[in-house]
């Protein structure tokens, strides 16, 4: 008999430190406190915001984008703010009225109207730099010098809040025409936020609603309470959340020397789930071979007719979760549903040295993220560092230094039936855990979408669940069937002995008679 090695495994949705990077690239990498996880001695799960360096792209969402929500029948009327927004960007020569788009009034919201045909890769607008918003701006502004020491974001986000309170502010038709909300999930009640209950989206929101609290007290107490003479009217978290809100789905990232811009205009681009690539979308290039000004260019992956939404593709690879979290909507593609999970290398474990170090070799750490998307494949890495985590009792021989080369290629192959079968058992253990956590079945949830009229945040919630729970019983079904082939697996021993030439071609043992 030998001890088992200690396997974490988490069902509730925590901000990791993967979160960092891929939920806030676009606010220049800062940290996210962890939220509570309920922790089991088993493995840890996780999920959702699967959040690699991506772009933020601009949204004006009141409801969520479906496919058949691209056109409006007839062009309703602009809100006279809207107008007003369009008429300033014209006489300020930003653009021209005869621009290949302009704002109309679509099912989303707002959204940019071709006024004529405009073919593949066409360019639609071109902004010049002095009319977006980004870190410099405020620099450049009154508030500059008090918010020199910011994250990027959180001055851009006082700038924003305090030009919505200024009358008199320059940007103030820009201003009035952003959403005061959009459906992203950080704008959602408690009892909506109870539609999501379970998932791994619930504690993430709340961990970044956390977050922005924490922020904005931090900012309270060294910037605005000090400095009201700059900040005259009284600004709430409700704004703070506000400004958060308005960065994470509208503001453009990765491009040159730009990690945090605003583009007015350009900004109410809305989203395709037809266009399937993300090229020639948008990019910053100079404004002429003798100018040294730069120009934000948009262009249109596909042909638009004329009265037709002009539309990019936000991001192929974000999941369902993030972009209810960012924008406010879903789309219905399969692989847009994901679960990420978590595994961690326990400090108690006595060869927690070993491991770490073997992981940190082969690219990975004490914590490993995993995203399984719905009808893919494990990513390749996954079972190798379950095998890593699992190690111990008689397999532990293969951690001594003799075999630090090769030990990533042999827990790339099965190890030994006990380690197979402890990885099988603690994953599909914590896959019945977390799936007993959401209060409706796949099949409630199914049941409600066939119904129609859903509320638009509700749909979000239904079919992020629905969603989570198919990820999961997939990973749950993956490891059912491994468990029934552990007695036809090749293990490391047999593997060994095969090399050695000790194993005849059905597996039978030679033994060497002395001559």
């Amino acid at each position: 008999c030998w001890l088992l090695p200690q396997l974490h495994i988490s069902t509730h949705r925590r901000i990791t430190n993967l979160d960092r990077k891929k939920m806030i690239s676009l606010f220049s990498h800062y940290p996210i406190p962890s939220s509570s996880s309920t922790s089991l001695s088993s493995l840890r799960t996780l999920k959702h915001l699967s959040f690699l360096t991506k772009p933020r792209t601009a949204v004006y969402l009141k409801r969520p984008f479906t496919v058949n929500s691209l056109l409006s029948p007839e062009p309703d009327p602009l809100p006279p703010s809207v107008q007003t927004f369009w008429q300033w960007v014209c006489d300020e020569n930003i653009v021209s009225p005869k621009s290949p788009v302009k704002p109309g009034v679509v099912p989303e919201g707002l959204g940019l109207v071709a006024q004529r045909y405009i073919a593949k890769n066409e360019v639609v607008l071109e902004i010049p730099k002095r009319f977006w918003i980004n870190p410099d701006t405020v620099l450049s502004s009154e508030i500059g010098n008090v918010c020199s020491g910011l994250k990027p974001w959180v001055s851009v986000a006082l700038f924003l809040i305090r030009e919505k309170l200024r009358d008199d502010s320059p940007w103030r038709r820009y201003i009035d025409v952003l959403p005061e909300y959009t459906n992203s999930t950080i704008y959602w009640s408690e009892e909506e936020l109870s539609e999501i209950q379970g998932t791994q989206l619930f504690s993430t929101t709340l961990g970044v609603k956390e977050y922005v609290q924490s922020e904005f007290l931090k900012v309270e107490e060294e910037i605005l309470l000090p400095n009201q003479q700059l900040f005259p009217s009284s600004i709430t978290l409700d704004d703070f959340l506000w400004a958060f809100g308005i960065l994470r789905s509208r503001a453009f990232s990765r491009l040159r020397g730009q990690n945090l811009v605003l583009i007015p205009l350009a900004d109410l681009i809305n989203h395709s789930p037809s266009i399937t690539t993300e090229d020639y979308a948008y990019e910053i290039k100079g404004a002429g071979l003798f100018s040294r000004d730069l120009l934000f260019s948009l262009r249109s992956p596909v042909y638009v007719k004329a009265g037709e939404q002009a539309l990019i593709q936000y991001d192929l690879n974000k999941s369902n979760a993030e972009l209810a979290l960012d924008y406010g909507f879903i789309e219905p593609r399969a692989d847009r549903n994901a679960y990420t999970l978590t595994l961690e290398i326990s400090e108690s474990d006595p060869y927690f040295g070993d491991k770490l170090d073997i992981a940190e070799s082969n690219g990975l750490g004490e914590t490993a993220y995993f995203e399984i998307i719905l009808g893919c494949p494990l990513p390749p890495a996954m079972l190798p560092y379950l095998r890593l985590v699992a190690l111990g009792g008689t397999d532990a021989f293969l951690l001594e230094s003799i075999f630090r080369n090769s030990i990533w290629g042999h827990v790339e192959l099965p190890v030994s039936r006990a380690n197979e079968e402890l990885i099988c058992h603690v994953i599909r253990n914590a896959c019945k855990t977390a799936l007993s956590g959401y209060h409706t079945t796949i099949e409630e949830d199914e049941k409600l979408k066939e119904g129609g009229n859903l509320d638009p945040r509700l749909e979000i919630a239904v079919g992020i669940r629905a969603g989570e729970k198919k990820v999961l019983q997939q990973i749950d079904g993956i490891f059912k069937e491994r468990e029934l082939e552990l007695d036809e697996l090749e293990y490391y021993q047999e593997r060994r002995l095969k090399d050695l030439g000790l194993v005849g071609e059905q597996g039978e043992i030679i033994f060497w008679e002395p001559k």
